[in-house]
């Protein structure tokens, strides 16, 4: 914090009411407050919804962002973090599903976008913090010398999920001003503000596939993928029943377009190296152990063999028991006590403490 003047935060505006009432609060709060926009990718060139731009990077949310600023008498820029977003976030995307994964995008932006890119501008800026919409709470622990990161007061918004990855180093300059507030007090508080934002929808699709079809994202993004994997086997009880459109084009636990077999069936596997899809029964979705790469400890400076925790393994899991155990360098191995439906290579598994993070990983493989 800088000596004799006003704490100066950042706060990435996306043009929407969580993010604008965050910028509002901070300011009522007495920080001198920055809004910055971050232009991540082009809709020509991602696709799927052109003609009509309205997440975060599209015109109309740089203009809600930017209209809100004024509204508060803060400052307002427009940064291009296109090449590290398509790199980093794009090209992690496109990779994993060419693996046969199906990845969390907002975890690694995030990390290396959020967390990564802003961060440094908003260093370059001379700010102190940078401040987010994200419902999250961040505290100081003395004991353990960390920040930690707990779940929302407002549970069903939580989205501690997808923070695991961000490095204490980052935490210490973060603020999560809604990490106390349920939605409707933050519309409240956006027709207070006066905020134009106040009553606009939110967007749940992955920002840059905004139509929500990530098979035609896929196949522009890889013109050749379609031709090399289409018709390999679809496999239901050791037999070939049929052929698929292709390993990237499916995700575990699907059950949509896998044809009529007298009963549900669902993808249980998927095989890049022999391009097979495998399908089965509900009952085979269910599992009990994981491994996990890429750790990033957060409420503990490191994993204890055996340990007790709850562990989600999506978005919109619940947290259930289970121990977890060392594996490798940067690796770690979830032993759930109930199984886990559709555990997900490249979804990202959460170990928690009660509503404190401990840690995150990326799901590797799933073992039995």
């Amino acid at each position: 914090m800088k000596s004799g003047s006003k704490r100066t935060v950042v706060v990435g505006m996306s043009g929407g009411v969580d993010s604008s009432v965050t910028a509002a609060l901070l300011k009522e709060q007495g920080y001198q407050v920055i809004g910055v926009t971050m232009k991540t990718y082009d809709f020509d060139e991602v696709g799927g919804n052109v003609a009509n731009e309205t997440s975060c990077c599209g015109l109309g949310a740089m203009n809600d962002a930017r209209l809100v600023a004024a509204s508060l008498g803060i400052p307002h820029y427009v940064v291009d973090f296109r090449e590290t977003f398509n790199r980093e976030v794009i090209g992690n995307f496109v990779r994993e599903y060419l693996d046969g994964r199906t990845p969390n995008p907002c975890v690694i932006c995030n990390r290396d976008v959020k967390w990564g890119e802003l961060l440094r501008k908003a260093e370059a800026l001379g700010a102190d913090y940078i401040a987010t919409g994200h419902y999250a709470r961040l505290r100081f622990d003395e004991m353990l010398r960390r920040y930690v990161i707990s779940t929302a007061v407002n549970e069903l918004k939580d989205q501690s999920y997808a923070l695991w990855a961000v490095s204490q180093e980052a935490l210490r300059k973060t603020l999560f001003p809604l990490g106390g507030l349920y939605k409707k007090e933050v519309r409240e508080l956006a027709h207070k503000y006066g905020l134009r934002t106040a009553a606009k929808e939110e967007s749940y699709e992955i920002c840059f596939v905004a139509d929500d079809k990530y098979d035609r994202f896929l196949k522009e993004q890889v013109p050749e993928l379609e031709g090399r994997v289409h018709g390999g086997p679809l496999v239901l009880e050791g037999e070939v029943v049929g052929t698929h459109r292709g390993y990237p084009f499916y995700t575990i636990g699907q059950r949509k377009g896998l044809g009529a077999f007298g009963k549900p069936v669902y993808v249980t596997g998927i095989e890049r190296e022999t391009n097979t899809v495998r399908i089965g029964e509900g009952k085979e979705l269910l599992r009990r152990t994981l491994i996990a790469r890429d750790c990033n400890m957060v409420g503990r400076q490191g994993l204890e063999d055996g340990m007790a925790v709850q562990a989600k393994v999506r978005y919109k899991d619940d947290a259930t028991e289970a121990r977890v155990y060392r594996e490798g360098e940067s690796g770690f191995r979830v032993e759930f006590v109930e199984p886990k439906r559709a555990i997900t290579p490249g979804q990202s598994v959460v170990l928690y403490d009660g509503k404190d993070v401990i840690a995150g990983g990326i799901i590797d493989r799933v073992l039995s």
